[in-house]
């Protein structure tokens, strides 16, 4: 086997353009293409209908391309090239979109059936002279393919890697003998290895074949015959039993070795593992194991493509290993070659799917289903050596009838023949959960089981989160419980999170490549216009914060959940495309963001394989009750662990500390700890506490709130009312206290939205119906907050008031309370400010204290506003006008 490199100059030539363009590489790279269309916009409806965007503003819902190009792409260049006698040659492209190579008016025979996950390859045996003009047809219109279906998924999508055109990757000449070896696969099982060998040759062939690894037993010779053509021999290698298994952060790699005497040596690089489905549970190397997955939808804004190199992907998998990722799920896109090689040496799981997103009608055409089959057999084909390849379904939120339903059967049946060493299901999300599980797939990862939550929220602010009062045992153990009286499959949620963080301009420096951030350009226009620049960065801190704090609050249910096998996060990267989704931890270009919040520790501290889990019944309490906590040890590392749990709670006043008998948590189960309990007696003034658990050297902690038993009374001297009405405003002419809290309603406030304690989902561009709050911006270096301790953005022990009513203010002004806009509305709002309004002085809340004195935090709110308004410090420094006033509640 001889390799002739085609990289290099080339001429493209697409309608109205001629020029030299460098392969590898897109059309978009060398300066090919034409103008994005601020028409093609995600939901565009969505986005004119809130105010985001008007005729003649650039691309708002996602990165605007410099040079998009759609159709075919013609690439030619003359290669002057010694033509061997008697062999057998073909052309590889690694990676393409549909791809035709011609010579002349001839074109070349695919080897393969070609799709965009695996390489393209061509045989030009008796087509070339030496001196020929090779031309590429590269076209991403994808004729004859289910192309709405493809330019929805993220292998070609423009809200994430672009719909690219161009060849990636090696393009090269391949000489091969008149026999060859055209595949090797490997598939460890028990205590064998099965090699399943694939010979093409031109003619007859009758020889030995002999293996050699350091994982198998001893060199190994078969006799093997043949007529001309391929043909397939399948033999089972005896495994050394010392031999080292693959494993999660374990690369234990091996070569085998085939060699014949008529045939050229090659060698295949495997992992030795076993990935089992049974009792429920995913078990690797006989380990139950807890999937900490992550989606990854392709978004690389400087190429818009995939990188193809392993060095690269090694350094994107270590970074999401930061984090606390054990697990890659590719939405919707099959990654190269090079990224299942990276994951087999750092110990990564990968599960890709097909380039397939089809929530209408998938399968039910001749062309979806003949594509998709290919692809599907082709990815089982292509990375069949690759221990770190576990799982693989057949897109994203697909929906089907029937028929479609029974193709999707067919599918896996024919990959479990080709390849029992892998798990399969029919898609990520299949009907949205609604129709639950599939029983011809080997797992179930939804974000539903029929009409219940399997997370924690969704779209229009659903689930339990937002509206069950906090702490840290809720689970889902009732949905489990309906899901085992249907299945038995391992159970994993789908896009957990989605927890939007305003933008950090700082981003913007980063974008060199063939995308424009006009999108994020806009928002940072909008922010500068409303004169919020001067709090953005506080702003992004806030909901930064607010957003880690909820996707702890979901890692954490899942891990209480005894039955679940794992839980998939959307996502740690931002997502810049479908109306700017920036959920992540880190930018679009895989960077943690500058910011506190960002920081990996932070994130693996509680996204890890092992941790102590404190099932608090809440987070406030007030003085004098007993703090009951049980204590479930969640261990789903490598080894069992022992030894005595150790308790502290802490404040600046207050320590505790003890320590449970000692107990074993064996692998692959949650144990019962035991109960802590102490009474909180002794505290004498509203404090935030912090209970911390170590078990074996692992820590996690937990926020408790503690406030005095107090029964607010408003001072005689101040005013309090619920509508700004004649008393209100004689008082302040006269110099008096005005205290203005409306009930939290519509009808109260009809200039208000309906707040909720987590930032909003996704993007309000997508999911329009949501409010678009992004919680709470808090002054909390404020007098008002003497007695009730606070950070800047609202925490567990904001939960009842962060839910109640936020007003939307005729202008930007100071508040105490500030509760942040979505970055496509930006509207003023508040919760709480003060102000001088006529000759008095006056406070207005949105926060329905007076409804919600159940609450200590409430209480103890209430107490501390009231203390602040009876006492010298409440002298407010911005100064409105009564019918300023009025106009706001109005």
């Amino acid at each position: 086997m001889k390799y002739l490199d085609l990289s290099g100059t080339w001429i493209c030539e697409i309608p109205g353009q001629c020029a030299q363009m460098n392969l590898p590489g897109t059309l978009e790279e060398n300066g090919l293409g034409y103008i994005d269309d601020p028409q093609k916009q995600w939901k565009r409806e969505n986005v004119e209908n809130i105010g985001f965007w008007h005729p003649g503003d650039p691309i708002v819902t996602r990165l605007t391309r410099n040079h998009p190009f759609e159709g075919m792409a013609s690439i030619s260049r003359r290669i002057e090239w010694h033509v061997p006698d008697g062999k057998r040659i073909f052309v590889d492209v690694e990676r393409a979109r549909q791809l035709q190579l011609k010579f002349g008016s001839c074109n070349a025979p695919l080897y393969r059936p070609a799709c965009l996950s695996t390489p393209c390859i061509f045989e030009i045996t008796g087509l070339v002279n030496g001196s020929d003009m090779f031309t590429f047809l590269s076209d991403n219109s994808y004729p004859g393919w289910p192309r709405t279906s493809i330019l929805e998924s993220s292998a070609a999508s423009d809200e994430t890697p672009t719909n690219w055109n161009g060849l990636l990757g090696y393009i090269r000449i391949r000489t091969e003998e008149k026999v060859f070896l055209s595949d090797i696969r490997v598939y460890p099982q028990d205590t064998r290895l099965r090699a399943i060998v694939e010979i093409d040759a031109s003619i007859p062939f009758r020889s030995q074949l002999r293996f050699s690894s350091e994982a198998i037993t001893e060199t190994a010779g078969f006799p093997v015959s043949m007529q001309p053509g391929k043909k397939e021999f399948s033999f089972d290698l005896p495994l050394r039993p010392d031999a080292l298994q693959w494993d999660i952060d374990e690369g234990n790699l091996y070569d085998l070795t085939l060699s014949s005497e008529g045939l050229e040596t090659r060698s295949v690089r495997f992992g030795i593992r076993t990935l089992t489905a049974a009792d429920g549970h995913l078990f690797l190397n006989g380990r139950r194991i807890f999937l900490r997955s992550e989606a990854n939808c392709a978004v690389f804004p400087e190429t818009g493509y995939c990188p193809m190199d392993v060095e690269s992907w090694k350094s994107i998998l270590l970074k999401y290993r930061t984090y606390g990722v054990n697990c890659m799920r590719f939405h919707s896109h099959c990654p190269p070659e090079a990224a299942f090689t990276a994951a087999d040496e750092v110990g990564m799981l990968m599960q890709p799917e097909l380039s397939h997103w089809n929530p209408v009608n998938a399968f039910e055409s001749e062309a979806s289903r003949q594509y998709y089959r290919t692809e599907w057999m082709q990815i089982l084909r292509h990375l069949a050596c690759h221990p770190s390849f576990v799982m693989m379904t057949m897109g994203n939120e697909l929906q089907a009838d029937t028929d479609g339903h029974a193709f999707m059967d067919l599918l896996l049946k024919e990959a479990k023949a080709y390849d029992s060493t892998r798990l399969y299901a029919n898609g990520s999300n299949v009907h949205y959960g609604e129709c639950g599980a599939d029983p011809s797939s080997d797992f179930y990862t939804a974000m539903r089981f029929h009409d219940l939550d399997m997370r924690a929220t969704f779209d229009r602010m659903s689930g339990w989160l937002n509206h069950l009062y906090p702490g840290s045992c809720t689970d889902y153990s009732s949905t489990m419980k309906a899901i085992r009286k249907e299945t038995d499959l391992p159970v994993f949620s789908f896009e957990v999170g989605q927890y939007e963080i305003l933008p950090d301009f700082g981003e913007l420096s980063d974008f060199h490549g063939i995308t424009s951030p006009q999108n994020f350009i806009h928002i940072r226009k909008q922010v500068q216009e409303k004169g919020l620049q001067h709090d953005w960065q506080r702003m992004v801190k806030a909901s930064g914060e607010s957003s880690l704090l909820c996707y702890r609050a979901e890692v954490e249910g899942a891990m209480r959940t005894a039955d679940y096998s794992g839980i998939s996060l959307l996502g740690l990267q931002d997502f810049p495309g479908q109306g700017t989704a920036l959920v992540g931890m880190m930018n679009a270009h895989l960077n943690p963001k500058p910011h506190d919040f960002a920081r990996p520790d932070r994130f693996a501290a509680f996204f890890r394989d092992a941790l102590p889990l404190a099932l608090l019944p809440k987070y406030t309490y007030t003085a004098g009750e007993t703090l009951t906590v049980p204590v479930r040890m969640a261990n789903y590392g490598k080894h069992e662990l022992s030894g005595n749990l150790e308790w502290e709670l802490k404040s600046t006043d207050l320590h505790k500390h003890g320590e449970l008998s000692a107990c074993t948590a064996p692998a692959g189960q949650l144990t019962d700890m035991g109960n802590i309990s102490l009474s909180l007696d002794d505290v004498q003034t509203a404090q935030k506490a912090s209970l911390v658990l170590t078990f074996c050297g692992i820590r996690n902690e937990y926020p408790v709130w503690i406030y005095p038993d107090v029964k607010p009374v408003c001072p005689e001297n101040v005013y309090e009312c619920r509508a700004f009405d004649e008393q209100a405003q004689a008082m302040l002419r006269s110099g008096g206290i005005v205290y203005l809290a409306p009930d939290s309603t519509p009808e109260a406030l009809p200039h208000s939205i309906q707040a909720q304690f987590s930032p909003d989902f996704w993007s309000v561009c997508t999911f329009p119906e949501q409010e678009g709050g992004m919680g709470q911006l808090i002054d909390a270096a404020h007098p008002v907050f003497r007695n009730f301790p606070t950070e800047s953005y609202n925490n567990w022990q904001w939960w009842p008031m962060a839910n109640q009513r936020a007003m939307i203010l005729p202008e930007k002004i100071d508040a105490i309370i500030t509760e942040m806009d979505s970055y496509a509305l930006l509207r003023p709002m508040a919760k709480l400010f003060e102000c001088r309004c006529g000759n008095g002085r006056m406070m207005v809340s949105s926060l329905n204290l007076h409804h919600l004195q159940q609450y200590p935090e409430a209480r103890a709110l209430q107490a501390a506003i009231y203390s602040y308004l009876g006492s010298d410090m409440f002298e407010p420094g911005q100064h409105l006008a009564p019918e300023w006033i009025r106009n706001a509640l109005a």
